[in-house]
């Protein structure tokens, strides 16, 4: 991966400003997420609305108009079909869905991206909850995975694939989710740079700028030291996911470099280019592996609006961590 910045492109989990997830949080994807659209970066991937030259997760040089994705149920000839239409917070449950091609059969074959068949991410509409888990595939094509969400709400699930079909696009598709239960939105966190979990500090470097890239760079460090052996997770010493406030608009990036490469320091820094595809407040998760467990860090970030991000203190983020193991992808 080049380390130059190349424009975020969105359409469905780690376009940096992402894609990507909650504050700091808890093994398997901390529920203490409340952001909005992120703009990603760097070896940023068009996940939902790209153009021929766009490619996920890998693809590169998507204008700032198609960063932004997960907000269509359709697109390209392929279906997000949510069987799967209504849960129970804090309630174990199963989510299962299919993605249908134009002539609407399941689709079975799919290209590996970043270690997975098919990345899923799910994300209350007020940001508070978020998971990024990897569902098991039948033969017959019908995806499922175990979940529990804590929170009662309206909730977006973003489907991030590419068909293994000769010209399919690597996409981003969304489909909305009810999750019954007393509902109390959460406010949207205030602004920062700093992000704080389970003795970890993670700190932000760099802005969001709409039509335009930078690059966005985290460092770790963990009970005041610098982390220099950040462990490989989905290919990568980071996994960044950022969504839109408002819309949950999904940007899905990487890193630049990857691990073995020669070049990429296992930490403290990852770094990610990313341009944000309009101006407003976004939620970043940065998702981070060491010790053998998976970790989240969350940010809530303003792109274009004139409102200064405060350098402060880092403190613990909220986070519900779900019944589940953080280790590979299933947070």
């Amino acid at each position: 991966m080049n380390t130059a910045l190349k424009a975020g492109v969105f359409a469905g989990g780690l376009a940096v400003v992402f894609a990507g997830a909650y504050g700091l949080g808890g093994a398997i994807g901390p529920d203490s997420a409340r952001a909005e659209p992120p703009a990603h970066g760097a070896h940023a991937r068009a996940e939902s609305e790209q153009d021929s030259d766009t490619e996920g997760h890998g693809g590169h040089g998507q204008s700032a108009a198609q960063a932004a994705g997960g907000l269509q149920v359709s697109e390209a000839g392929y279906t997000l079909d949510l069987e799967t239409r209504r849960l129970r917070a804090d309630t174990p449950g199963e989510l299962r869905f299919t993605i249908l091609d134009a002539k609407g059969r399941p689709v079975t074959a799919y290209e590996r991206e970043h270690e997975k068949e098919l990345h899923l991410i799910l994300a209350s509409h007020d940001l508070s909850t978020y998971r990024h888990v990897h569902p098991v595939r039948a033969a017959d094509g019908t995806w499922s995975v175990a979940v529990e969400l804590p929170r009662a709400g309206d909730y977006r699930v973003f489907a991030d694939f590419k068909p293994a079909a000769k010209g399919a696009k690597a996409l981003t598709l969304g489909a909305d989710l009810a999750v019954a239960g007393a509902y109390n939105p959460a406010e949207l966190p205030a602004p920062g740079r700093t992000a704080a979990v389970d003795g970890y500090t993670v700190r932000l470097d760099g802005a969001l700028v709409p039509g335009a890239g930078r690059e966005l760079k985290f460092h770790v460090e963990k009970d005041g030291r610098p982390v220099t052996d950040l462990q490989p997770y989905l290919g990568a010493y980071g996994h960044l996911v950022a969504l839109r406030a408002g819309d949950l608009a999904y940007l899905h990036v990487h890193p630049e470099g990857a691990p073995g490469d020669g070049a990429t320091e296992p930490g403290p820094d990852v770094s990610f280019a990313a341009t944000a595809p309009s101006p407003g407040a976004y939620r970043l998760y940065l998702d981070f592996k060491h010790g053998d467990r998976v970790r989240t860090a969350a940010f809530t970030v303003n792109a274009g609006t004139g409102a200064a991000i405060a350098d402060e203190a880092p403190g613990e983020n909220p986070s519900e961590a779900p019944p589940e193991d953080h280790g590979e992808h299933s947070h």
